[in-house]
């Protein structure tokens, strides 16, 4: 008899990001030592360089990533100028998060903040082309607070 697998597998959030990068062990030990993550998956290609798949878990959440394959059209941003996609990750300490990852080799892009919206907020990029948002939240606003707040902070960019 068949035993019974769950949809999503135990341990596993409905939603995971899937990196791309050029140089997918060199990227988990960067996030190892600037993001604090822990490898939990590796997957080598027969190349016995690449990796076909890594799972990483930073907090309570994974990260799945793999070595670009060009031949297969799987591209990171280096490769392709970019990417729109920032990862948002929440610690308890968005100062000594965002300090870490940029003694660790990431370039800060906008400094720890407190924002309209009630977070401490930060962005870098790392090296191998992903943009990250760190953030510890500060404060409880309901809806109305924080769309007034909203509205006063980006009523500048929104009137130019």
């Amino acid at each position: 008899m068949k035993k019974q697998v769950k949809a999503i597998p135990e341990g596993y959030q409905s939603v995971i990001p899937h990196l791309i990068v050029k140089g997918a062990i060199q990227a988990i030990e960067f996030y190892q030592k600037a993001l604090g993550a822990q490898e939990t998956r590796r997957v080598t290609a027969p190349d016995g360089k690449s990796l076909l798949h890594a799972e990483i878990k930073i907090g309570d959440s994974r990260i799945f990533l793999a070595d670009e394959v060009p031949q297969m059209g799987c591209l990171g941003p280096q490769s392709i100028g970019g990417s729109p996609v920032t990862i948002h990750l929440y610690s308890e300490d968005v100062d000594a998060s965002f300090n870490r990852a940029v003694a660790a080799g990431a370039v800060g892009k906008m400094p720890p903040t407190d924002m309209f919206w009630g977070d401490r907020y930060a962005v870098l990029a790392d090296p191998f082309g992903h943009q990250w948002s760190f953030a510890t939240h500060k404060e409880d606003l309901t809806d109305e607070e924080m769309n007034k707040r909203a509205l006063d902070a980006c009523a500048a960019a929104f009137n130019a």
